[in-house]
């Protein structure tokens, strides 16, 4: 597989087919790797911290979530990359570890979400081994606390550790994670409500036309409206400086707004 950058912006490129496999040998493999999974506001947070987008160029993965990153290798590289979206990836990895008998832990979210969450898988997913599921606290950890939480992990043996605490946090400390915790660690956010029924996915023409963040606004109004006025704006104001200096140079570098 291969990486392709968006103006400054790492992104795993290959067919869905492809980053299944991959993942599912890595778990096999006991492979300690991490993986984001992008979208425009993952985008707008590199953009915008040298740091995080450090992070997101050192992970193993970049896959391509947001249908908006998917046009945008297309028109500022020419690059055909359908779309490998976190609400796809999450239960074809699920389908993978069953088959293949890797252990599965979660990790974010809230007990209740969690709870609901086994309950779903173990009624989908009947022969799946689900290592553990944990809640971390809603605060800064200590170093007595991280350790806690990656002797817990590794020793309940898990193949994939689904992270669930939103972006940059999940991604930072997948990063913090990787080479303590002997698994591959990725980063799905909002899949897990959705997996776990407490929200619903977008219709698929709205997928394919690049509108499943309107439906996500329509569930959480409150909470989303700002981010997606914010990042959303910047994102098509960064795109078309790319697309206008496109025509003078070969190469592109990073644009500040």
């Amino acid at each position: 597989m291969k990486k392709e950058f968006l103006i400054n912006f790492g992104i795993t490129t290959g067919a869905y087919h492809d980053f299944v496999q991959t993942i599912t040998g890595w778990a096999l493999s006991a492979k300690s790797a991490y993986i984001c999974v992008a979208n425009v506001h993952m985008f707008i947070e590199a953009h915008k911290d040298d740091l995080f987008s450090n992070i997101i160029n050192n992970a193993d993965m970049v896959t391509p979530d947001g249908k908006p990153l998917v046009w945008g290798l297309r028109l500022l590289s020419g690059i055909k990359q359908e779309r490998v979206a976190g609400m796809d990836l999450v239960p074809s990895l699920l389908d993978q570890a069953e088959k293949y008998g890797v252990k599965v832990f979660f990790y974010g979210g809230t007990e209740e979400m969690l709870r609901l969450l086994e309950e779903k898988v173990q009624k989908n997913y009947p022969r799946l081994i689900t290592a553990g599921a944990y809640s971390p606290p809603f605060k800064s950890l200590s170093d007595q606390e991280k350790k806690e939480i990656i002797d817990m992990i590794n020793k309940s043996s898990p193949g994939l550790v689904f992270v669930a605490l939103g972006c940059p946090k999940q991604e930072k400390w997948m990063a913090e994670m990787k080479g303590k915790i002997k698994a591959v660690l990725i980063g799905v956010g909002g899949a897990l409500p959705v997996l776990a029924g407490i929200q619903s996915r977008a219709p698929k023409w709205m997928q394919e036309c690049g509108l499943e963040w309107a439906y996500r606004l329509g569930q959480e109004p409150k909470r989303l409206f700002k981010r997606y006025a914010t990042t959303n704006s910047l994102f098509i104001l960064i795109m078309l400086k790319a697309l206008c200096l496109k025509p003078f140079s070969g190469k592109t570098t990073k644009l500040k707004s």
